[in-house]
């Protein structure tokens, strides 16, 4: 393994943490960072950070990574190697036109989401505030693109030979309704009869008729498709289960110690890994370590990995709250409403509580598509959708990045809302498998 010797004057916690990720993490190099100049070894490889040097791989500073808390700006954009990049640079005697490192923290650490802004309807970021969004830069995983353009510059400059990880792939489901139809209560069954009535449709009333008489099976009851699907083509999934202990407008899941739902845990616990998905209102009070322990008690297992329902990922709230209920692991890291990369990248990484300014034990798994954004949100239809999906995989497959998506039982049933859409799957699962597509590490 390769060693770089990284030269600043202002090492920072700021600084540690994208050269962890970027040096050590995504290309697996080596590093050592100086603050002198004559604590340089000779003949090593260096990268001048804000500074030049001869013989040095050089990139500037924008002074972000030695600043505390947030101060807002508007980073100058520019390109590098026909790359959108921003943090850019007037002084063209750098190796590159721009602070890779500071425009890295930017996007993972969220650093935008501090900023005042007007929340969507569910309290969350919009992804128009964005600076990825504003660009039209969010469908491309644009850190992982950099890190590719890099490592060939790298590569060149010093003469040396960077390996990357290989493309990944990881499917995850939302266990939000296990049923349509079944195991709902004579209360909740009898408000969708009326319900129905009120708007005379008979297709659902007879469905919902056939499906309670056992002649049908529940519509979003593919759990035994999906097992199917994993066995054949080798995936592990990840499944997390809304466990809410009321229902309310936004969770509308089956009680969890219900004797229907404590099967499904049990068999979802079987078949691969299980986290929680902690309900629309688990920011209030214990809320959330309440579900988790009910979980883990059907589970009989530690939960560790969680995905926030509507994906209400709120910095740094939200993460604080994990960290505090024993998360290691949040799936959160995507917007409801669009597809593509949050944070710019598919690979995983450490979160940074900048409310603190230290790097935490909680790892971010980010996600790209999600089945309802691309229906509901964005109207496209199935072809549409998986055409979206296929380009951004695409550009992960390019770079040696992460493919997470997220895909509801409900979507892969029977259903006629979501007609064509578990042929579509399957199809894509088939694909990656015989790519080598396989479990994500890190």
């Amino acid at each position: 393994m390769e060693t770089i010797v990284v030269y600043t004057p202002n090492k920072s916690a700021r600084l540690t943490y994208v050269l962890d990720w970027l040096l050590k993490e995504r290309l697996r190099l080596d590093y050592k960072v100086v603050r002198e100049k004559r604590e340089i070894p000779t003949s090593s490889m260096v990268i001048a950070f804000g500074q030049q040097l001869t013989d040095s791989y050089s990139i500037p500073s924008w002074g972000l990574l030695t600043e505390q808390g947030i101060q807002v700006a508007a980073p100058p954009k520019g390109t590098w190697n026909g790359l959108p990049v921003f943090y850019t640079s007037a002084d063209k005697n750098y190796t590159i036109p721009f602070d890779i490192f500071s425009a890295i923290f930017f996007l993972l650490s969220r650093y935008e989401e501090y900023y005042h802004y007007t929340p969507d309807k569910h309290g969350r970021y919009p992804a128009a505030s964005s600076i990825l969004q504003k660009n039209g830069w969010l469908q491309r995983p644009l850190i992982d693109e950099w890190v590719m353009e890099f490592k060939a510059s790298l590569e060149q400059h010093f003469n040396i030979k960077i390996a990357l990880p290989q493309f990944s792939f990881r499917p995850t489901y939302d266990i939000d309704m296990a049923y349509s139809h079944l195991h709902k209560g004579v209360g909740r069954i009898a408000g969708a009869y009326l319900r129905a009535l009120m708007r005379a449709d008979m297709k659902q009333i007879n469905q919902r008729t056939q499906v309670l008489q056992k002649k049908q099976k529940d519509p979003y009851d593919s759990f035994r498709w999906m097992r199917q699907q994993h066995k054949a083509y080798g995936y592990v999934p990840l499944y997390f289960v809304l466990s809410a202990a009321r229902t309310t407008q936004f969770d509308k899941n089956i009680h969890p110690q219900h004797p229907a739902m404590v099967r499904v845990i049990k068999n979802l616990v079987k078949e691969g890994s299980t986290g929680i998905h902690p309900s629309y209102y688990s920011d209030n009070g214990n809320t959330m370590q309440q579900e988790k322990a009910t979980l883990e008690k059907i589970a009989g297992r530690v939960i560790t990995q969680s995905r926030q329902h509507y994906i209400r990922a709120i910095m740094p709230y939200t993460y604080q709250q994990l960290l505090r209920n024993k998360i290691t692991e949040d799936y959160s890291m995507g917007y409801g409403t669009h597809l593509g990369f949050r944070a710019g990248t598919g690979s995983s990484f450490l979160w940074y509580d900048i409310e603190h300014e230290k790097t935490t034990t909680l790892r971010i798994y980010p996600f790209c598509f999600m089945d309802t954004t691309a229906h509901y949100e964005m109207n496209l239809s199935t072809h549409e959708a998986f055409e979206r999906l296929e380009a951004m995989t695409k550009l992960l497959e390019q770079t040696g990045s992460t493919l997470i998506t997220i895909f509801h039982n409900f979507s892969l049933g029977t259903d006629e809302e979501w007609r064509g859409w578990r042929q579509a799957y399957e199809l894509f699962l088939q694909d990656k498998a015989t790519r080598g597509a396989g479990e994500i590490i890190l």
